[in-house]
């Protein structure tokens, strides 16, 4: 029987993952179910977190999955139609013993429950659920393994470039940097926009709080003075696009 989970309310952008794996990589989530619809509304939900997802069909995708990915966590339904979830888990177990699965079952006696976590699951939900619940229940499930933490707000990062928001201490391969007020706060706006491109007058309004007016060569001389500082001898992160502006993104090796 198809069971469908209860949709969470629409928002109009995702927020930034608040949890993290310890690297500062998104959370890897494997979602293991047949039910077509149900793994799509699930992997929706875990990708507005943040989070990393792949979804599977069967048993056997399913372990394949496991290798290749390494996941975080694990959603396994417990009927497939190759063989039953309690089949997956224990040759998963064999390969990756620490990894946290949480079971979706239509079941709602007892013994099944019991069954799934004698075998070696770590929680359960009955189907239907609300994705809320899936989520809270997986959050529980990364931190008490240590999958993942609660990211550090405070920490800016883009490659190997840390910009700490609370001490303004500036690092770029664990090399500290030594920055004036006014380059602090024009990189920093350029790490909380990654991959984006800022024009002068937007970077002008932003550091400066000046109206676009003749003042783009400030902008010029201070984009110079960082990458003296954080591109010299290093893969270049800041880069110009002629007549659009600036932006910054990780440094590639030549």
């Amino acid at each position: 029987m198809t069971t469908t989970p209860t949709a969470p309310a629409a928002h109009p952008a995702a927020p930034a993952a608040d949890l993290a794996r310890p690297d500062g990589s998104p959370v890897r989530v494997l979602v293991v179910d047949d039910e077509t619809p149900l793994a799509d509304l699930l992997s929706m939900a875990l990708r507005y977190e943040g989070w990393q997802v792949r979804t599977e069909g069967d048993g056997a995708s399913a372990l394949r999955a496991a290798r290749e990915s390494r996941p975080d966590a694990v959603v396994l339904d417990v009927m497939l139609p190759d063989m039953d979830g309690l089949e997956v888990l224990a040759r998963l177990r064999r390969e990756t013993p620490d990894v946290p699965v949480l079971f979706l079952t239509a079941k709602d006696a007892v013994e099944d429950r019991i069954a799934g976590l004698t075998a070696g699951g770590d929680d359960y939900v009955t189907k239907p659920f609300s994705l809320e619940e899936v989520v809270a229940r997986l959050r529980g499930l990364l931190r008490r393994s240590g999958a993942a933490a609660v990211r550090n707000e405070s920490l800016l990062t883009v490659g190997d470039l840390v910009l700490n928001e609370d001490s303004h201490e500036v690092s770029r391969g664990g090399a500290n940097i030594h920055l004036t007020a006014t380059e602090f706060e024009l990189l920093r706006y350029l790490m909380r926009n990654p991959r984006r491109v800022l024009s002068k007058a937007q970077i002008l309004d932003r550091v400066w709080s000046y109206d676009f007016g003749g003042q783009a060569n400030v902008v010029e001389l201070y984009i110079s003075y960082l990458r003296r500082k954080i591109d010299v001898g290093r893969p270049p992160m800041i880069h110009t696009r002629r007549g659009a502006g600036y932006l910054i993104k990780p440094g590639e090796p030549a």
